[in-house]
């Protein structure tokens, strides 16, 4: 295959030692797939899937495009949610005949937001490896630059149901009192808005991201207050991550004004916890408050530099 020889002379994949690499039969291999831009592929993902047997899609014609632009001619068959049961076990019975499977998405890692999950439980029960190959993720993107959540986030994905169900979830996700990420379509994120402002308390920090790595890629911050003036003026285009901040804790009220300047100038110096550590015995203020005050002081300049 004129591909699998081009790929295995380049020079590249011969200093990192791909050819050398461990590549086992009878394995289902996850492989991420670029979100936007092709030049995010991963020499590892085309290495992969150059030499597979087989490339399970979740649209053969979308993947198609992509391997095209790669000299990729591996053969295609289709899994989709639409019939991820029974493409599992037509999977299963290539596995059992010693062959190399990759499994794709149309953009992105699958089994993230995307199908996939049930191919790889069923594939994890019936004995076979399954080998995740990473590519790029919306989710980790949109959080690189969001300025939120050091303390760690949630991913939930498309909110599903009607309005009722929707404004559940995000209530029930608001308690966890954590950073939280939305997935969602273009003829839908009027709603999505609509939801957010009507159902959150206090004024959230809120990052939206949109067509990330592709030509008209934009991040845009705002807040619960102003999300209702920024959708009458945007036009709905391309898939959306909404990334809603935790609500911050009010401690800024209960330390001295003293005390906050100084932390302020060492909060970019000084690592959170030391200097919430020496702030709490100069200060006599309680550690903890002290830590989540320079948290804020943090994101907000990551959101300012975001803005400029």
């Amino acid at each position: 295959m004129d591909s699998i020889k081009l790929i295995d002379n380049n020079n590249l994949i011969q200093t990192i030692g791909l050819p050398t690499q461990d590549m086992p039969t009878q394995a289902l291999y996850i492989v991420g797939l670029p979100i936007g831009n092709l030049a995010d592929i991963s020499l590892r993902a085309l290495w992969i899937l150059n030499h597979v047997d087989m490339i399970a899609a979740e649209d053969t014609r979308e993947t198609k495009k992509i391997l095209e632009k790669f000299n990729i001619s591996s053969p295609l068959c289709c899994v989709h949610q639409h019939n991820e049961q029974q493409g599992a076990h037509t999977l299963i019975e290539h596995l059992q005949l010693g062959k190399r499977i990759a499994l794709v998405t149309d953009a992105g890692t699958p089994a993230v937001s995307d199908p996939g999950a049930k191919v790889v439980r069923l594939v994890q029960e019936q004995g076979f490896r399954v080998i995740p190959i990473p590519g790029a993720s919306a989710v980790i993107t949109a959080m690189s630059v969001a300025g939120m959540a050091p303390e760690g986030f949630i991913f939930h994905g498309f909110l599903s149901g009607g309005k009722q169900e929707r404004r559940k979830t995000i209530k029930e996700l608001e308690k966890t009192k954590r950073t939280f990420i939305l997935y969602e379509a273009p003829h839908r994120i009027q709603k999505l808005i609509t939801d957010l402002t009507e159902s959150l308390e206090g004024s959230r920090r809120v990052v939206i991201a949109r067509e990330l790595t592709k030509k008209f890629e934009s991040i845009e911050v705002q807040n619960t207050e102003t999300l209702s003036t920024w959708i009458k003026s945007h036009k709905a285009q391309g898939e959306y991550v909404v990334i809603v901040n935790a609500q911050e804790s009010k401690t800024q009220e209960s330390i001295d004004d003293t005390t906050l300047e100084w932390i302020s100038k060492l909060a970019d110096i000084v690592p959170t916890s030391q200097l919430a550590s020496l702030a709490s015995e100069i200060s006599s203020h309680p550690k903890k408050a002290l830590y989540e005050q320079i948290l804020s002081i943090k994101n907000h300049r990551s959101t300012t530099t975001l803005k400029d």
